[in-house]
């Protein structure tokens, strides 16, 4: 009877324990280039390239860019983008210039975003260079 009794003390107890929590899944780069395409169709930024550096950077997985209208679209597209990431993925990028909103920097380790002015982008011209020393983007 007092052997009954442990055990039903035992398995109440064992009961009443936390799930052991499941290890974080990372991200493919893949996954993120997904989430990045759609946070910018659906802040409506302009002119989006893709570029696949797989294989011929070390820097990232892909890259993309695209353009807001202004400073304040710019400034919001990347706050966004940063939000989406961070609630989907638990992923904190690194960010540049977000203050200024003339060319945010968003970097996701695999996928490396900017997100330009038309006027700062046309004078960087970024992607042009980047495609040709890749052999080509995806728009």
């Amino acid at each position: 009877m007092q052997e009954d009794s442990i055990l039903s003390h035992i398995d109440l107890a064992a009961s009443a324990a936390p799930a052991p929590k499941a290890a974080p899944v990372t991200p493919t780069s893949d996954a993120i280039l997904e989430l990045v395409l759609q946070s910018l169709e659906d802040d409506k930024a302009e002119e989006v390239v893709q570029i696949d550096l797989r294989g011929r950077s070390s820097m990232a997985d892909h890259m993309v860019i695209c353009s807001g209208r202004s400073s304040r679209q710019v400034a919001s597209i990347a706050e966004k983008l940063l939000d989406r990431l961070k609630e989907t993925f638990r992923l904190t990028a690194r960010v540049e210039g977000k203050d200024a909103g003339d060319w945010v920097l968003i970097d996701t380790g695999d996928v490396v975003v900017h997100v330009f002015r038309p006027e700062v982008r046309d004078f960087y011209q970024l992607e042009k260079m980047w495609q040709m020393t890749t052999g080509g983007g995806r728009a």
